[in-house]
């Protein structure tokens, strides 16, 4: 029986999904109890889901507004669409917990996916391009800023642009402009990396 598939995500959300999946694959793939196999699976659930939820709350010209809707979060509670793609790989609740932080936050806005692993963790980015037009964030108080209030913003060493190897070759994959007006850092191999290293990119 062929699995129904819905329509292909809009274009302009590709390579920031490609980031969130590429970078909760490779948590997944770090602990080395999901094989190859189960991550690709999982990896394609989680994409299609991904696009689904955000297919209505996307918008470039204003890459800041939905950012709550669309956070990834992890907090003693599994998200929902996470669970929902592991499930596709027989992965249970009491597994997943055991694989992933216990405490994560994803954003995943147009142009730029960040993380942050913990509740005082940095904040780290893991895929950053430049919009086409100017887009001004002045006076915004997105969901990653409302969780940054009443702490000291970290500085620039803090906040590097990070890349699991999966995730560099989809991005890699993608037509121009996604594979060329993009910053990925090559230094680092495991998405784990940067919650302490001082590595300015």
């Amino acid at each position: 029986m062929s699995q129904r598939r819905g329509p292909p995500p809009r274009a302009d959300m590709l390579p920031e999904i490609a980031a969130a999946v590429g970078f909760v694959s490779g948590l997944l793939r770090t602990r080395g109890c999901v094989s190859e196999q189960q991550l690709q699976v999982f990896s394609g659930a989680l994409r299609e889901a991904l696009a689904e939820h955000y297919k209505h709350h996307w918008f470039p010209e204003k890459p800041f507004k939905g950012s709550g809707y669309r956070c990834i979060r992890i907090n003693h509670k599994m998200d929902p669409i996470i669970s929902k793609a592991a499930s596709q790989i027989g992965l249970s609740l009491p597994q997943l917990y055991q694989l992933l932080p216990s405490e994560l936050t994803l954003w995943v806005d147009p142009y730029e996916v960040s993380y942050r692993i913990g509740e005082d963790g940095s904040i780290c980015v893991l895929y950053e391009a430049t919009a086409a037009k100017p887009v001004s964030s002045y006076g915004m108080l997105t969901c990653k800023n409302q969780m940054m209030i009443g702490r000291t913003s970290p500085s620039k060493n803090y906040i590097m642009t990070v890349s699991s190897p999966e995730t560099s070759a989809e991005l890699r994959g993608l037509p121009a402009p996604w594979g060329s007006d993009i910053s990925l850092c090559p230094a680092v191999a495991s998405p784990l990396v940067c919650k302490s290293c001082l590595i300015q990119c």
